[in-house]
This record gives C-alpha cells, sequence and structure tokens, in this order.
C-alpha cells in the first residue's frame, strides 16, 4: 500500500493479522530497504506474537534518493505514516523501530507517535571512526522503552547498558546484522513478550 506525506508517498508491505496484540512498525538503514535479514527476523517474531507487521519503505527511497535528507522532513513524514497506520489498528499498542538510520527516526519521534517502545537494529552509536561524535542522547532522549541489538564487530559503536532500557550485542556480527538472523528475532521477540505481556500467537501471559 501507499500512504501519502508531505515528502512524497511511502510504501507499505502489511502483514494483517485477526484481532492484534500489538502494531510493529518497521523501517530501514539510510540506503537500504525494509527486507534486509534483521528487520525480517523481527517482523516475524512480531507476527508469532499476534501482532500486525508494517514494513515501511520512506519517501526519500520511494524517490530514488540514497541520503534521508533534513531529519526534520524525515521524522514528520514518518509520523504521517504512523497515523495513518495507527488509524487502522485503534486501540492496541505501538511498537516503532528501524535499523540503523530507521533507528534513529524511532527514537526521535517515539513520543509524538505514541509509541510503547522503539527496537534499534544497529543504532550507529557514531560515524566510523568518530567515536566523539555520540548519538547517545537520541537513545536516552526517546522517553519510552528502547531496545538495542548490535552486533559486537560494529564500526559504528556499540551504545552503553545505560543508553536504553536493554542493550543486546551479538557475537561476531557486523553492522549488517546478517550473519545468524534468527538471533536478532529471538531477542527482540523475548523483549517484546516481556514488554507488552503478550505471548506466542498474541495470547496474554
Amino acid at each position: 500500500m501507499e500512504i501519502s506525506t508531505g515528502q512524497g508517498p511511502a510504501e507499505v508491505s502489511l502483514d494483517e493479522a485477526k484481532k492484534p496484540a500489538f502494531l510493529l512498525i518497521m523501517t530501514h538503514g539510510a540506503g537500504g530497504g525494509p527486507d534486509t535479514k534483521d528487520v525480517l527476523a523481527v517482523s516475524a517474531a512480531a507476527a508469532g506474537l499476534g501482532a500486525a507487521v508494517a514494513r515501511v519503505l520512506q519517501p526519500y527511497r520511494v524517490r530514488g534518493a540514497r541520503a534521508p535528507g533534513s531529519p526534520e522532513r524525515q521524522d514528520a513524514a514518518w509520523l504521517e505514516v504512523v497515523a495513518e497506520l495507527r488509524s487502522r489498528y485503534a486501540g492496541i499498542p505501538l511498537v516503532q523501530g528501524g535499523r540503523s538510520n530507521g533507528a534513529r527516526v524511532a527514537c526521535r519521534t517515539a513520543l509524538a507517535a505514541g509509541a510503547r517502545g522503539v527496537v534499534a537494529l544497529a543504532f550507529p552509536l557514531h560515524p566510523p571512526g568518530r567515536p566523539d561524535s555520540s548519538r547517545a542522547g537520541e537513545l536516552r532522549g526517546a522517553g519510552v522503552d528502547v531496545l538495542v541489538v548490535n552486533g559486537e564487530r560494529d564500526p559504528f559503536g556499540i551504545p552503553d547498558r545505560t543508553d536504553a532500557s536493554r542493550v543486546v550485542v551479538l557475537p561476531g556480527e557486523t553492522h549488517a546484522l546478517s550473519r545468524h538472523p534468527a538471533a536478532v528475532g529471538e531477542a527482540v521477540g523475548e523483549w517484546l513478550s516481556e514488554l507488552l505481556g503478550v505471548g506466542l500467537r498474541g495470547g496474554a501471559r
């Protein structure tokens, strides 16, 4: 489906669920798409817990750009997408997230979106080789529970365990989080279950 925003249309892959327990909205890194192994693993884990899952290709990628441009415009477009999806699933909790740049967007907009939590995959703590340019403030300022899943060999750095509600560091993984996507899905599924009190197939604990 397409959702119109002030920055152009976003494309959304939506996996519906009967009587969903919650809504998960995930997005991509700066130059990628929402079909990376880690995002798909998270989507499958959430679906197993009874979620409706939306994977969003943001407007700048739909129009062929690789760089997201202004954070303010990117965040505004994201909130338009979230509002449209939430209107389809009124009355259930929202969790939003993404990988890399998408994780930053999810953190920055969490309160405005009304999210219960944020899934931050491969959060880019700093540009490679520039540890002095920390983005930890985006994690700490999210205002909601944040799960970080990073690889131990990520050149963008690894957030400190005090920067988020939970920080999971996966051995052998790089920024791509592509070697063992099942481990990514397991970490996120466990956290979602604890955060929302849901079990497999959306049953309450």
